[in-house]
């Protein structure tokens, strides 16, 4: 156990942690459950288009396990017309609907599971944070994301510590193009056919304005012969919006942050 986390969450007392339902995030909030006390700690997970509904039920069930004090908002990012419009800044828009609407609920010091990975790349969501006075615990100790997975393995928390990286549905619609919660929902219906269907470690739908890619891993997509891939594309196509799947439905190596337009230095 890392006694430099330890000793940030006890100088914090006591907090609201966000709970995304992603390995940081869930390992943030069962460790300061366990340090602080269920009483002393808020869980608030935040519901809307953009979260996989995996994530949710994650996070209800580590909430009975752990006996948290859980509470499940809507974070009104949807309201936000800004963040709609799918700006370069995006992020920053939903998390700071997310703060704001946790500190309308409670006058608790908010905890973030950003570690020091997270500096590496462009986040304007930790401009919201600084903003909205969050603290980032793994950050203050100077935890990167192995290190993260390595503590969560200790707490026993296995398949968590296995999560791949999933940012939130919206990170799939390229720059620029508009926010719409049926787009979302159909990336997530195609997400879960590929899982389900060819079980990769890594699987990304992009919507992006050329039309929909569909990203794997090398190895799975080496894997994917031609008329496998002609069936699934045409699978997909028929999850999405027809004015989405007019583009085309493809194939491609899987690559971070690829329908995403950072913003320059």
């Amino acid at each position: 156990m890392s006694a430099a986390l330890e000793q940030v969450l006890d100088g914090i007392g006591e907090a609201a942690v966000a709970v995304s339902g992603g390995v940081d995030s869930l390992t943030l909030a069962v460790l300061a459950g366990r340090r602080l006390g269920p009483e002393r700690v808020l869980m608030v997970h935040a519901v809307s288009p953009a979260v996989p509904s995996e994530a949710t039920d994650r996070v209800h069930r580590h909430a009975e396990a752990e006996g948290w004090r859980l509470e499940v908002i809507d974070a009104g990012e949807f309201a936000d017309p800004r963040y709609l419009a799918n700006p370069v800044n995006r992020c920053f828009f939903c998390k700071a609907s997310l703060y704001g609407a946790i500190a309308s609920r409670t006058s608790l010091q908010v905890l973030s599971g950003a570690n020091t990975d997270d500096l590496t790349e462009y986040r304007p969501g930790l401009d919201a944070a600084r903003d909205h006075g969050v603290r980032h615990p793994y950050l203050e100790a100077g935890l990167d994301k192995a290190a993260v997975r390595a503590l969560a393995r200790r707490l026993g928390l296995d398949e968590a510590a296995e999560l791949p990286a999933s940012p939130c549905l919206a990170s799939r619609v390229e720059t620029g193009l508009a926010i719409d919660p049926e787009e979302l929902a159909a990336i997530h219906r195609a997400e879960t056919l590929l899982r389900q269907a060819l079980k990769p470690r890594t699987v990304r739908c992009r919507i992006r304005a050329a039309g929909v890619v569909l990203e794997l891993d090398a190895e799975t997509l080496a894997a994917l012969a031609p008329p496998e891939q002609r069936g699934l594309s045409a699978a997909v196509a028929a999850l999405m919006p027809p004015a989405v799947a007019a583009r085309g439905v493809g194939f491609a190596p899987y690559r971070t942050g690829s329908a995403f337009v950072v913003a320059p230095p």
